[in-house]
This record gives C-alpha cells, sequence and structure tokens, in this order.
C-alpha cells in the first residue's frame, strides 16, 4: 500500500528551479491522497504566474512513477498562494513593485499597466497607484478620465479613498483629483505627501501586488516611497538609444544605494524593433539592438523582455483598453512573458534570506 511518507520522499527530489530547494522542504505540497493506485496532491506555487508550471508539474508526475510505481494515476492540482515581502508593515498588501525609468517617454506608464493587468489575469490580486503626478496617464490608458472615487467611512470613523476598479484591478492616480487642463506646480513635500496618500487613505483590501507607476527621473517621490514602504523590486524601464541607457544607469543606481536598497527585478526594452503590420516577422531595430540586454548583463540583472514599437501599442493606451487584453497579439505575448518574469523575480527575492528592512 503506498503511503503519504512515500509520496513525500518522492517529492523531495522534485526542485523548484528557481529557489534551489525541494518541493516538500519549501511546504509547497498539501491535501495528499491516496486510494490504492490512485494518488493525488496539491502543488502551491508562489505565483499563479509562475512561468514554470508546466515544468513542475511534469517533474511531480516524473517523480511519482520513478519512485513509487510507473503505474499509479496521478492527479497534480496547481495552485498558488503569492509570497509576501519580510517585516512587510502593510499587512494586506503583499508585494510593492515600482516601476521606474531613468527618463520620460520611454514608455513606463504602458508598462505599469500592462503588467498590472497582466498579473491580474493570472488570477492575482492586483491594484495600481498612478504616482507620476507630474503627468498621470493611467487614467487615460484605463478609459478612467472622468472617474471620480468614492469616499467611505470605516468602523473606527476614518475617511477612506475608495480606488477605481477595471480589468479587475483597483486603481488610483493623482489624474482623478485634479483638472486635466490644468497645470499642478507640485513642490517636493507637498508632491511627496500626496502620494503617501495614495498608500495610506486608501481601502486597498487585501492584494497580492500593488504597482506603483513613478515619475521618470530620481527625485522625492522616489526617496520617500522607498524609505517610507518596503519595496519588493524596481522594473526598470528603457528603450534602446544610449541617450535613453545613460540615465537610465543612474536610474538604477538610484535604487542601489545604502539608504534606498531596493532589488531590481530587471529591465524591461520598449521601443525595441519596428514590426509593421503588413509584415508582422520583420524586425527593424530603428533604435539601435541589444542595448537594454546589455545593461542587465552590466548589472548582473534579469532581461525581462522586448516590447517591440508598434501602432497598436499606443492605439490601445489612448482608447483605454491597454493591449494585453487582446487575444492573439504578438505584443500581448510579449508583455504576457514580461508578467510572468516579474512574478518570478519577486518569488525568488522573497525567498531570499537577506533582510532589507
Amino acid at each position: 500500500m503506498i503511503t503519504k511518507e512515500e509520496v513525500l520522499n518522492a517529492l523531495r527530489h522534485v526542485e523548484e528551479p528557481d529557489l534551489k530547494k525541494d518541493l516538500v522542504t519549501l511546504n509547497m505540497i498539501e491535501d495528499i491522497k491516496i486510494e490504492g493506485n490512485n494518488i493525488s496532491f496539491t502543488v502551491i506555487l508562489t505565483t499563479p504566474a509562475c512561468p514554470l508550471k508546466g515544468l513542475i508539474e511534469n517533474a511531480c508526475r516524473n517523480a511519482i512513477a520513478h519512485f513509487i510505481s510507473a503505474d499509479a494515476n496521478v492527479d497534480v492540482k496547481m495552485t498558488s498562494r503569492v509570497t509576501a515581502q519580510k517585516n512587510q508593515p502593510l499587512t494586506n498588501i503583499n508585494n510593492i513593485i515600482v516601476v521606474a525609468s531613468g527618463k520620460g517617454g520611454v514608455g513606463k506608464s504602458t508598462v505599469s499597466a500592462n503588467l498590472a493587468i497582466g498579473l491580474a489575469q493570472t488570477g492575482a490580486k492586483v491594484g495600481l497607484i498612478d504616482a507620476d503626478i507630474y503627468g498621470p496617464s493611467i487614467p487615460m490608458m484605463f478609459g478612467l478620465e472622468d472617474a471620480k472615487p468614492l469616499a467611505m467611512q470605516t468602523e473606527d470613523g476614518k475617511t477612506r479613498i475608495v480606488p477605481a476598479e477595471k480589468y479587475g484591478i483597483k486603481i488610483l492616480s493623482i489624474g482623478f483629483f485634479t483638472n486635466p487642463d490644468q497645470p499642478v506646480p507640485w513642490r517636493g513635500p507637498m508632491a511627496s505627501n500626496a502620494v503617501k496618500q495614495l498608500f495610506n487613505d486608501a481601502e486597498w483590501g487585501d492584494l497580492d501586488y500593488l504597482i506603483v507607476d513613478l515619475p521618470p527621473g530620481t527625485g522625492d517621490i522616489h526617496i520617500t516611497l522607498t524609505q517610507t514602504y518596503p519595496v519588493a523590486g524596481a522594473v526598470i524601464v528603457t528603450t534602446p538609444q544610449n541617450v535613453a541607457l545613460a540615465d537610465t544607469k543612474k536610474g538604477m543606481a538610484m535604487f542601489l544605494m545604502n539608504s534606498i536598497n531596493v532589488p531590481l527585478l530587471g529591465i524591461v526594452e520598449n521601443m525595441s524593433y519596428f514590426s509593421p503590420a503588413e509584415l508582422p516577422e520583420n524586425k527593424y531595430y530603428i533604435f539601435g539592438e541589444g542595448g537594454g540586454r546589455k545593461l542587465a548583463e552590466q548589472f548582473s540583472i534579469p532581461f525581462l523582455g522586448e516590447i517591440p514599437l508598434v501602432q497598436s501599442i499606443s492605439a490601445a493606451g489612448d482608447s483605454g483598453e491597454p493591449v494585453i487584453l487582446q487575444e492573439n497579439n504578438p505584443t500581448s505575448k510579449a508583455f504576457s512573458e514580461v508578467v510572468e518574469r516579474v512574478a518570478q523575480q519577486v518569488s525568488i527575492q522573497n525567498a531570499s534570506e537577506v533582510k532589507r528592512f
């Protein structure tokens, strides 16, 4: 008769490829049931966006076949429980991910929007803060230009902002509270305090990931947020040109400063190449080639992916329907791969024994 201990011993030979430990040691195996020759169990992944889900499932099946019986009927249920940052004071938010760029105009907000939606599509609970207060574009990208978030009273009498909701994510932007046709001359402390309100005074509920679209460059908001809240990591957005890469290096160096010390989850290279709609297989590297990948190698961080320069991306953003929502679209697939790699890197960071806060 097959025993539970035999199943666990077999699964001790299955290593989580990113975390470099076996599934049993990582407490990723639950609900083992054995009925004669039928074996079922659940594998708890660290994120629903795990790109190695199929690999892990096949490894589990092979382990049972090799160490127990090749004739066993194996039912593997794959689910997830998103890991949380160590010492996270915001108990309802598991992971804060900031999206940053060294300069404006490289598509940082586009990456933020598609990253948030992509994570939500995997089943994660996701929020998005538009902290780019000098040029908030998230409302337009989600078709929420006229949105006016409501307020609610908590049981202890406090007033909380209720985020807008679209495409399965909760959204707050400074743009919801300002006139889009009027400039807002923010001073440094005013800007930082305004953004902190989006964290502290909002009713976010329980979130697996909170994506923060930062202003371009390095400034008060970056320092305030990273020193006030524990950040799981930063996604860096650049384009291939040397002028963008030079500014990107400065932005990355800021996150690595001892006083900030935020892990770099990796680099996304936007506008990597141009593919005309009539010739989708053709790639024209009009801004240079491989700059983002080389920069990732220089800093020894992951290269998260290339996003092509195609009309559908800007058209989708302008229409309030980010391109990742389009099925069977090569650009949507490129963003989905970035989403998986970001979630993967967050899980790796959370498994690290190094405590940063």
